[in-house]
């Protein structure tokens, strides 16, 4: 957490992939982020995060996530929880060009990688099969394209598995 300035300099992209599960931990979603950010300021330097699913919408009016809803796993929330903070902390800089992308509803480690991805925004996105799915590897291509074309600064966006 003692990261500087000086040691990001000449990087063009830095990628936060910060992962914290225990309680005593969780706060450290925003503290990681925030120590990065400020290491980041007013550089050309863009933030790349690893975000989660539990904070995209699942109403029009950008009211209800996927984390408020009935099936989301109990053991989940605090996760959730954790990582909207640190979300909604991230969208008040506007110093830093970040970029936030969440992976489908479900994000899995052994996952087929197919190299076809859809691209969505802020709400929770359902592919053809109306299933919200992304393996590792399909997320970790969407997230080399995001370095590339660089896009969606100071944006969340998501992806989902085509």
């Amino acid at each position: 957490m003692d990261i500087t300035a000086e040691d990001l300099k000449g990087f063009d992209v830095v990628v936060d992939a910060f992962g914290a599960w225990t309680e005593e931990e969780l706060p450290l979603h925003s503290t990681s982020l925030k120590v990065l950010c400020d290491a980041l300021s007013g550089t050309d330097t863009r933030l790349m995060v690893v975000g989660g699913a539990g904070s995209l919408y699942v109403s029009q009016e950008h009211t209800v996530c996927v984390a408020d809803g009935p099936d989301f796993p109990d053991m989940y929330k605090p996760l959730a929880a954790a990582m909207a903070k640190a979300l909604s902390q991230l969208r008040q800089r506007n110093d830093v060009k970040w970029t936030y992308i969440s992976p489908a509803g479900d994000f899995q480690t052994e996952g087929e990688r197919s190299g076809e991805y859809i691209l969505g925004g802020e709400e929770l996105t359902l592919n053809e099969k109306g299933e919200s799915t992304i393996s590792y590897a399909d997320y970790a291509i969407a997230m080399v394209d995001e370095i590339v074309k660089g896009a969606h600064i100071q944006k969340r966006i998501s992806v989902v598995r085509k």
